[in-house]
């Protein structure tokens, strides 16, 4: 029962680490256009290192559509996406 505990333990602190280490995971863009009725932003970004993707302009869903309140068109953002259910998703952004 204590190795259980202590197993436990160790993947709480591991997966604790990962998701931290995910989250910094900014990378700078400038929002082109804003599709706020399709909960969507065209984004000028540069590579996205999680994703394995180079810089390019790509238009991303956004997790939650109260971000895009945060965004005006030609405005630099810093932001993480990510694959959310198989669609490239904005799902942090500072």
């Amino acid at each position: 029962m204590t190795n259980i505990k202590a197993l436990l333990t160790a993947a709480t602190i591991f997966s604790a680490v990962s998701f931290t280490a995910h989250a910094q995971e900014f990378t700078r863009g400038t929002v082109k256009e804003i599709k706020a009725d399709q909960e969507k932003v065209t984004v000028i970004h540069e590579e996205l290192a999680n994703l394995d993707m180079p810089a390019m302009t790509m238009v991303f869903n956004v997790a939650d559509p109260a971000m895009l309140e945060q965004m005006s068109e030609g405005s630099e953002i810093l932001f993480v996406a990510d694959r959310v259910r198989g669609k490239l998703t904005i799902v942090d952004i500072q």
